[in-house]
């Protein structure tokens, strides 16, 4: 096993960095995680997600978590319905007739909980904003922070998401544009105003499709339903559109022109919206991008295969990073070796996903979603 007294530094404190601090605790290592964010409730931590068998699930299995996340998960929440602009359903996945537990879902923010409470005291240092990490003899960091705190460290760990300040480090490529923008609606308080849409929409997913637009909907364990608006639009799109993001009421009837022929049913989801609208572009990096390996620094999670979330691997696959990052550091005496067999795999797997991604946007924004859509299911049905 690597030298457990040598000094490790996560920068981030996002599911894949509290996993890999977890597993190397359980190991006798004492990393640092420095967070930008002040507290631990400074920020929303977004929505919700599904964990899966072989990626978040495993981790959570590898840190000694299963048994507190079945106390928090929703199993109810893998119900999943797709259909149509119009409203017509081309799958439905009830999970009150199904048998399959393998994707519950949780709160992104008692996720987070979940973590930061399996750590030792003090393991996340709050308020720490990297602006850049300068690299020293013998494969050494030195990581200088807003605050003007400078601290050397052995191996530093960008687990800092899209905009990564250690990402340069190692790779020349950065976060682009996906040709995708996104708007959150939320619909608050929702069984007790709005019943016929938790109705309509189930006890977990609805995704709804037609003329390169998106209407996603989950439902939160707070309960509210997150509404997510994608639409394939140049990278301006947000700041010409004159949508008043700052007026909700404003911009509910802005937002149903771009909807207009859809369902009414579908546009409920807009007309009942009752908080915050939350613009956003969305960002990925290359499909398959890899890196030379450099001495002392590594990439997990969004900092190193960001992709879109149209096929819900961000938060598994950053898990499946510090999982399997944690192991091949535990597992070998040589750093540098345990590092490269780390990212070799991570290569691989998270190329192979984040082509599957980018698939899933073309097939979701086209001119033709419903016809591939119904190929794409007639295809697994078979």
């Amino acid at each position: 096993m690597y030298n457990s007294k040598k000094q490790i530094a996560i920068i981030g404190a996002g599911p894949g960095g509290l996993t890999l601090a977890r597993i190397l605790q359980q190991a006798g290592f004492e990393p640092l995680i420095y967070e930008r964010e002040s507290s631990p409730t400074e920020q929303s931590q977004g929505g919700t997600l599904d964990l899966e068998t072989h990626t978040g699930q495993k981790a959570l299995q590898v840190a000694g978590l299963m048994k507190k996340f079945e106390k928090v998960c929703r199993y109810e929440g893998q119900a999943l319905r797709i259909m149509n602009k119009y409203g017509n359903l081309w799958y439905e996945n009830d999970f009150q007739n199904n048998e399959d537990y393998s994707r519950p879902e949780i709160d992104r923010a008692d996720l987070r909980n979940l973590l930061l409470n399996s750590l030792h005291p003090n393991s996340v240092q709050w308020g720490y904003r990297l602006i850049q990490a300068v690299p020293l003899s013998k494969n050494q960091y030195e990581l200088q922070f807003e605050h003007g705190e400078k601290i050397t460290v052995d191996l530093v760990i960008a687990a800092d998401g899209a905009f990564s300040r250690i990402r340069s480090l190692v790779s020349q490529s950065s976060a682009k544009y996906s040709g995708i923008s996104m708007i959150e609606l939320s619909i608050k308080n929702v069984s007790n105003q709005h019943a016929d849409i938790l109705k309509f929409n189930g006890s977990g997913s609805m995704f709804a499709m037609g003329d390169n637009k998106t209407l996603m909907a989950q439902v939160n364990g707070d309960n509210r339903i997150r509404v997510y608006l994608g639409f394939r639009m140049g990278y301006n799109f947000l700041d010409e559109c004159d949508i008043t993001f700052h007026e909700p009421e404003i911009a509910k009837k802005e937002l149903l022109k771009y909807f207009d022929d859809w369902s009414g049913d579908l546009k409920k989801y807009i007309l009942y919206a009752n908080g915050e609208i939350i613009p956003r572009r969305i960002y990925m990096l290359p499909v398959h991008h890899r890196w030379e390996h450099k001495p002392g620094v590594t990439l997990i999670g969004d900092a190193a295969h960001l992709m879109s979330p149209f096929a819900g691997a961000g938060a598994n696959l950053a898990m499946l990073d510090g999982t399997e990052l944690a192991l091949s550091i535990i597992n070998h005496s040589n750093l540098e070796d345990a590092i490269k067999i780390y990212e070799e795999k991570m290569f691989a797997y998270a190329g192979k996903m984040a082509a599957i991604t980018q698939a899933n946007l073309d097939m979701f924004f086209s001119d033709r979603a419903d016809e591939k859509l119904e190929e794409f299911f007639h295809n697994i049905q078979q």
